[in-house]
């Protein structure tokens, strides 16, 4: 679907005039992000599903480009990369403002979230140059390579190798639930780079060109139908020294900050998300129609699912405000960040489950009329697990809130500060 504009899209100035919006109220924003979207954006889809197919890449692309022209573009991100300098709750308002409207949400994570942050704590001024304009701009897609085939949820006990060769890295490998890697044009990879240090001391993460030689691709294919998920193999992938983000053998401490973002992302989090789905997936809304369909809005047993759905909405929604708050200020450490994925999770399942309760036997099958939007309720049901696993599984949530936020005693580890080409593995 193209766009026409009814007039130029600088209302609110081209990016190079950015600076004079660096102090703007809140609320003077919003009503300059109001008026533009009316004019510049078409409304949002119906039925949105956020994994869409291959035709929302190039339209995710365009749309960012005229995001970034009309000076809506990287709202937190800093002015001297593209973006606007802004706050968060300038975020706020221009997400709230855009729901009604067709927005790039597929390049929210990992790109704009995830793999972008990381690269600006990180990455060298070359690097924070080269791809963050070009992320806002629309020109390229970010992903992560980091989960590998027999890794499990133990990201460092990874065996995809990276050997230096003069002034070129070769790559080796393979990695697993890569999300959108087809899509994508650089990833963030996790490679070990000396098999005699310990597992989490001998990694270096590169940030390397997705289609490239000596690069495979495979996508899967899930149960409910989406193929966003990527298996990625590496035969020989020559990668120049100026692809290492961070230092070598320090890739630790960049998938440690990219793991912080991921989090963030996933609990609701990140400053850096722009936009949001339309209502869908288990809503308070939608629940509310889909009881009044049924006829069962007066059961008490239905009120009560959609009395706990909206405290468990509200709960998150403040949860985030204050761990993103205490983070900031200094008083709670960044792995206070998988408070908000494991909350979110959980909030995910009860809606979902709460869907399939009211919705029956019609969740399955849908009812006359209605058999795609109540056929989703199931489809969502058997996709529930994923929210426990994306951004690190509920366990992994739960060790690093007690380990790393509690401060309880870690775990016994067999492999801590053992050389990794020691440690036993799998065949």
């Amino acid at each position: 679907m193209s766009t026409r504009r009814r007039r130029p899209a600088s209302i609110a100035g081209p990016p190079t005039a950015r600076g004079a919006q660096r102090t703007e109220p809140v609320e003077s924003f919003r009503t300059r992000a109001r008026r533009w979207l009316k004019e510049n954006l078409p409304p949002a889809p119906q039925n949105y599903r956020w994994y869409g197919d291959d035709a929302q890449w190039p339209r995710a692309r365009e749309l960012q480009k005229i995001l970034y022209e009309g000076g809506f573009a990287g709202i937190c991100f800093p002015r001297e990369y593209g973006g606007l300098g802004l706050t968060a709750a300038h975020q706020r308002a221009f997400t709230e403002e855009s729901m009604g409207y067709e927005m790039p949400l597929s390049l929210n994570v990992p790109t704009f979230s995830i793999c972008s942050p990381t690269i600006l704590d990180l990455g060298t001024e070359e690097q924070k140059r080269k791809h963050i304009p070009a992320v806002l701009k629309g020109e390229e897609v970010l992903v992560q390579f980091l989960s590998e085939p027999k890794g499990g949820s133990d990201l460092a006990a990874l065996t995809t190798r990276a050997d230096r060769d003069g002034d070129v890295w070769i790559l080796n490998g393979s990695k697993i639930w890569s999300t959108f890697a087809f899509a994508a044009d650089y990833a963030l990879c996790l490679a070990r780079t000396d098999w005699d240090a310990p597992k989490h001391r001998g990694l270096t993460m590169f940030l390397m060109p997705v289609h490239t030689e000596g690069v495979t691709i495979k996508r899967i294919r899930q149960t409910n139908g989406s193929e966003e998920f990527c298996q990625e193999f590496f035969d020989n992938v020559v990668l120049p020294a100026d692809s290492v983000l961070g230092e070598v053998n320090g890739g630790w401490a960049v998938a440690s900050r990219q793991l912080f973002h991921e989090r963030n992302a996933v609990g609701g989090g990140s400053p850096y998300v722009s936009g949001a789905r339309p209502r869908g997936g288990g809503e308070v809304t939608d629940l509310v129609d889909l009881a009044q369909r049924s006829g069962q809005l007066a059961d008490s047993r239905v009120r009560e699912d959609l009395g706990e759905t909206r405290a468990m909405r509200l709960v998150e929604e403040q949860l985030i405000a204050r761990v993103t708050q205490a983070i900031k200020a200094g008083t709670m450490q960044p792995h206070a960040s998988s408070i908000l994925r494991l909350f979110h999770a959980e909030t995910v399942w009860q809606q979902v489950d709460a869907a399939l309760r009211i919705a029956g036997a019609v969740g399955v099958a849908g009812a006359p009329g209605h058999e795609q939007e109540q056929g989703e309720v199931g489809e969502d049901y058997i996709y529930r697990q994923a929210s426990g696993l994306g951004g690190g599984s509920t366990e992994m949530a739960r060790n690093i809130i007690s380990e790393r936020v509690l401060g309880m005693p870690r775990e016994y580890a067999a492999d801590r500060d053992v050389p990794f080409r020691q440690v036993k593995t799998g065949r």
